[in-house]
């Protein structure tokens, strides 16, 4: 029973990351989200259709107690079941310029961002050495590469997860699994729904915003053996807007 775990998967980017991964692959899902259990069962309905498994597991990436604790339970109920692949999908914006970021905006977004990568991937990483297979890829972004003004906090988040992914790819090598990351430029989602796209597309040499289901293609490909050679990359898809 091989399972791919994805962070925040119940919608957008996340939700397309899944439902590719089923379809692709044949991975079975295990999804966590956070908050929207409405959106987390019909994101499970649809990968279910697919003809492979999905399990939801509600917890807060940011507290590490609680993503432990959902990870060990699952883990005790599904002793013959394997987690192959890890996306660090997970994150939140909250956006203004840095001399009005208060404390709770700065931590809450580095907590969810940087720390949830460290809580999930630490909880899970240990099985894919000892298997000596895995892929770990996460989602970061194009503020975590060339920064983006009023985003200080996630910029600072994104681009710690971005030297994370690339000092853990030479630790962990050896033991065949992989660690890279995918950086979004401006795409289709919740997360850029109140942005002007009309004047953003102006900047990208694309002239459009990307749909969350070329993002999961190329997730897609990094979670499979065609990618084996390939870690501690960070790879743009963003339209030629930056690179």
């Amino acid at each position: 029973m091989k399972y791919a775990l994805v962070t925040g998967g119940s919608r957008g980017i996340g939700k397309a990351v899944c439902l590719k991964l089923a379809q692709d692959l044949d991975y079975n899902i295990l999804l966590n989200y956070h908050s929207n259990t409405e959106a987390a069962e019909a994101t499970r309905s649809e990968i279910e259709q697919l003809g492979v498994k999905c399990d939801i597991l509600k917890f807060d990436v940011s507290d590490d107690d609680a993503a432990q604790i959902s990870l060990d339970t699952w883990k005790s109920e599904n002793s013959d079941a394997k987690i192959e692949v890890l996306v660090n999908n997970a994150g939140i914006t909250k956006d203004g310029l840095f001399i009005f970021t208060n404390k709770e905006a700065w931590n809450s977004v580095i907590d969810t961002s940087l720390n949830g990568f460290y809580n999930v991937t630490h909880s899970v990483l240990k099985d894919m050495l000892r298997s000596r297979h895995g892929r770990v890829i996460n989602i970061v972004s194009l503020s975590g590469l060339k920064g983006n003004p009023g985003q200080v906090n996630y910029s600072a988040a994104k681009g710690a997860m971005i030297a994370a992914t690339k000092a853990l790819a030479q630790e962990i090598g050896k033991r065949k699994v992989t660690v890279n990351a995918v950086a979004p430029g401006f795409i289709q989602s919740d997360m850029t729904k109140d942005f002007d796209e009309n004047e953003l597309k102006k900047h990208i040499p694309l002239n459009r915003f990307g749909e969350a289901e070329e993002v999961a293609n190329l997730v897609s490909f990094l979670a499979s053996d065609r990618s084996s050679y390939i870690t501690g990359e960070v790879i743009n898809i963003n339209g030629g807007l930056y690179s």
